[in-house]
């Protein structure tokens, strides 16, 4: 169950620093003055891994998810924070399910 919570933290914390409009006043500044930080700020797999790290560091502040504190498993939830943030982001949006329609006829 750790890893659940783990991971729904993750992505929803993720999906608000990469598309909640309370953060665009920020981003918009942040992409200005770092292409680097820009692109951080725009790409749900790059937050996703640091958004891993940071709740890997404050693991020990909430009982909603406990993993031994190591580097391997800093690196690890991180890898896992990007993955699941990054494939929940490109399947769910604001209107739910996201889904293509693919014409085969042309």
């Amino acid at each position: 169950m750790d890893l659940v919570y783990f991971v729904l933290c993750a992505f929803g914390l993720t999906q608000i620093l990469v598309y909640g409009t309370i953060f665009s006043p920020l981003r918009r500044k942040i992409e200005k003055k770092s292409d680097w930080f820009g692109t951080l700020f725009n790409c749900p797999m790059c937050t996703g891994f640091w958004v891993g790290v940071f709740l890997c560091g404050i693991n020990s502040f909430t009982e909603l998810f406990n993993f031994e504190l190591s580097v391997i498993n800093l690196f690890l939830l991180a890898c896992l924070s990007s993955g699941t943030s990054y494939v929940l982001c490109t399947v769910f949006g604001d209107n739910g399910v996201k889904h293509e329609f693919i014409r085969l006829d042309e």
